[in-house]
C-alpha cells in the first residue's frame, strides 16, 4: 500500500549528471584557460538566469556582445547543451522507477531552463513520470527561494510535512527543511534507498 510520503527529486546531478566540463573539456583543453572561461564568461550565475527565464537565444547575444572573442564557445554552450548531461544517475533512475511501481506518489522541483527541459523529456523519457513538476523558468523562482517549495505544496494539495525532497545542494537542502519538509542532501557515494527508507519512504 502506498505510504502518505512524497519524495521530490532534484533532477540535475541527482537524476541527471550535468558539469559543463564535459563540453568544454575538448573545446578548451587548456585546463587554465577553460577554468577562467567557466569563472569569468559562461559563468554559473549567467546560467542560472537561463533557469529563472531567460531565453536562451537572448542569454548567448548580450554574452557574445561582452566578450566577442569567445563567441564560438558561448554558443556551444546552447547549441551543444546536452553534451554537458551525459547520462542519467542509474541508481537514482532505479529508485524513481520503483516508487512509482509501489504506487507511491513522485515529484520534482527543479532549477532549469524551459528550453532545455522541454528537450529534456524527449531525451530523458522518464522525466515524464512525475505527479507534478515544478520547473523554475516557468514560475521565474529558483531554489532555495522557498516560494518556489511553497509552489509545489499549493499546487498538488500536498503538506510539507509529509514531503521527502532530494538535493545535491546543501542550500536548498536547507531551504526545503525550512519550510517543513524532510530532506536528504544527495552527496555521491550515497545510499538513496537507505536514506529514503529511514525517513519513512516505501522503497
Amino acid at each position: 500500500m502506498p505510504t502518505n510520503r512524497k519524495v521530490v527529486f532534484d533532477v540535475g546531478n541527482v537524476l541527471l549528471r550535468w558539469d559543463p566540463f564535459h563540453l568544454y573539456r575538448d573545446l578548451i583543453p587548456n585546463d587554465e584557460k577553460r577554468s577562467w572561461f567557466l569563472q569569468n564568461v559562461c559563468t554559473s550565475a549567467w546560467n542560472l538566469e537561463q533557469d529563472r527565464g531567460r531565453p536562451w537565444t537572448e542569454a548567448v547575444a548580450s554574452l557574445i556582445a561582452a566578450h566577442p572573442e569567445w563567441e564560438a564557445e558561448i554558443k556551444a554552450f546552447d547549441e551543444r547543451w546536452h553534451e554537458t548531461v551525459p547520462g542519467t544517475i542509474e541508481d537514482s533512475v532505479a529508485v524513481l522507477a520503483d516508487l512509482k511501481a509501489k504506487g507511491e506518489q513522485v515529484y520534482a522541483i527543479t532549477n532549469f531552463s524551459r528550453e532545455k527541459w522541454a528537450e529534456c523529456l524527449i531525451r530523458f523519457p522518464f522525466l515524464q513520470s512525475f505527479d507534478g513538476v515544478i520547473v523554475s523558468a516557468h514560475e521565474r523562482l529558483l531554489k532555495p527561494d522557498p516560494a518556489i517549495y511553497n509552489v509545489l505544496l499549493e499546487r498538488y494539495g500536498l503538506s510539507a510535512g509529509e514531503c521527502i525532497f532530494v538535493d545535491d545542494s546543501g542550500k536548498n537542502v536547507e531551504a526545503a527543511r525550512s519550510v517543513g519538509m524532510q530532506a536528504v542532501h544527495f552527496v555521491e557515494p550515497i545510499d538513496l534507498r537507505a536514506e529514503l527508507r529511514g525517513l519513512g519512504a516505501a522503497i
